[in-house]
């Protein structure tokens, strides 16, 4: 790699304008850590007139992102559209192909197409570096790739999402219904403003798992529906119950193999407060690596915003700048197999119920009957009587049953008269 060194930026949302402002104002650091000279020659944003922190040099600045690989001599190009298809996969495919070293945040891309995109960077012996697109800030993939790469890794889990964790702790100490919670996110800019659904439904902590699946386990990425649920169903009421029961409600990520087969979810966990992940609070990511000979290793830092990301982003820049090409997913494509798929349906898991009944004789008693009609078996019961109303909560902590007869429990169970909305599940961790 020459001295000198021509990065081009397309994207110029929060993230971007930050890495760009990082990147000049750094050039000296760089150079004395890396040996060489960066300049960036190319930028591209939708909207050229967007009032900016910056004055954007007209002569960089191209309409097309495409039209950068095409005119200019690239060796860098960073991708922040964040889109899992069109203008992002076609950009980062033609840019590998044209043998130009990538940086991207984009966990959609990379959890959709990181196996194709990945091969294109082999075979044309350049970097694909993602580092940003998981946990932010937090160097997890370059420890699974680097820092662990000798361990036979077992599980990996924790709290990938920030939003996610901030609106449940925030409700948790704000005594807040989630919708309330939902608006101060947005307007602090921890929620996209216009539709957060994936950040609550549990998509980008998934795209996340897949990615940290591929590297743990040397595996392809998987395809297959995965369990996924999120967090939009959790009320106030589940997280003041989760407190008494001296627990706290978090949306988890999981990944495991389970006698060889690859068992990948993202769904509410209740989590005793003695563990480490319950008191992982607002904004702040957290992963925790289970593998041998390292036994447990936790990973602590914010997950998102511009600061931690362009942390990350400018971490792979260093790593390239330096020489290093290096496999995408830390081995060859040629080595990583398929994955072969757990049915999540015998997933073996305690529950946490929540069922709003009528207050009438006989309402517990069925719930009971047909929890032990799937043999599933109580552990505790609570009940909160809403006399103004003639309603009640009731709220069942079970042994552990399996996936699928929980399931047709609760739909069974949802379809009497006197139960007035569909359950809460949380499962325990």
């Amino acid at each position: 790699m020459n001295k000198n060194i021509n990065i081009a930026l397309v994207g110029l949302g929060q993230i971007g304008i930050y890495l760009y402002d990082q990147i000049q104002k750094k050039r000296k650091d760089i150079e004395i850590k890396t040996g060489k000279k960066i300049n960036i020659i190319g930028i591209s944003a939708k909207n050229i007139n967007k009032k900016r922190r910056f004055k954007i040099d007209k002569k960089i600045f191209f309409k097309n992102p495409l039209d950068i690989i095409k005119k200019k001599n690239i060796d860098v190009l960073f991708e922040i559209i964040g889109q899992s298809d069109g203008i992002s996969k076609k950009l980062v495919e033609e840019a590998l192909s044209k043998k130009i070293n990538v940086i991207t945040p984009n966990k959609a891309l990379i959890a959709k197409h990181g196996d194709y995109l990945g091969s294109i960077a082999e075979k044309n012996k350049v970097n694909l570096e993602f580092e940003a697109a998981v946990a932010g800030g937090i160097p997890v993939l370059r420890t699974i790739k680097e820092g662990l790469a000798t361990n036979k890794i077992q599980k990996v889990y924790g709290i990938l999402n920030g939003t996610s964790n901030y609106i449940l702790s925030e409700m948790m100490s704000s005594k807040k219904s989630f919708k309330d919670v939902l608006i101060k996110a947005q307007k602090l800019g921890y929620a996209e403003p216009g539709n957060p659904k994936l950040d609550l439904n549990g998509y980008d902590a998934l795209s996340k798992i897949k990615i940290l699946s591929s590297l743990s386990f040397n595996k392809k990425i998987s395809k297959k529906n995965s369990l996924m649920e999120g967090i939009e169903k959790i009320e106030l009421k589940d997280i003041e119950i989760a407190n008494q029961l001296n627990c706290r409600i978090k949306l988890v990520g999981i990944s495991e193999l389970i006698n060889g087969y690859l068992f990948e979810r993202v769904h509410p966990c209740l989590i005793n407060k003695d563990n480490y992940i319950a008191n992982v609070n607002g904004v702040m990511n957290a992963v925790i690596i289970e593998g041998n000979p390292i036994g447990e290793s936790i990973l602590q830092g914010e997950g998102a915003g511009p600061g931690p990301t362009s942390s990350a982003l400018m971490s792979d820049l260093l790593s390239i700048l330096r020489g290093n090409v290096k496999y995408p997913f830390g081995i060859s494509r040629l080595k990583r197999s398929n994955p072969k798929i757990y049915n999540y349906d015998k997933y073996l898991n305690s529950l946490y119920l929540r069922f709003e009944v009528r207050d009438k004789p006989g309402v517990l008693a069925f719930i009971t009957k047909k929890l032990a009609n799937k043999n599933i078996s109580v552990e505790r019961l609570i009940q909160k009587p809403n006399y103004k109303n003639k309603t009640a909560s009731i709220i069942i902590i079970t042994h552990e049953s399996k996936e699928k007869d929980a399931k047709i429990c609760l739909k069974n169970i949802t379809k009497n008269k006197n139960i007035l909305k569909s359950p809460v599940l949380i499962r325990l961790l």
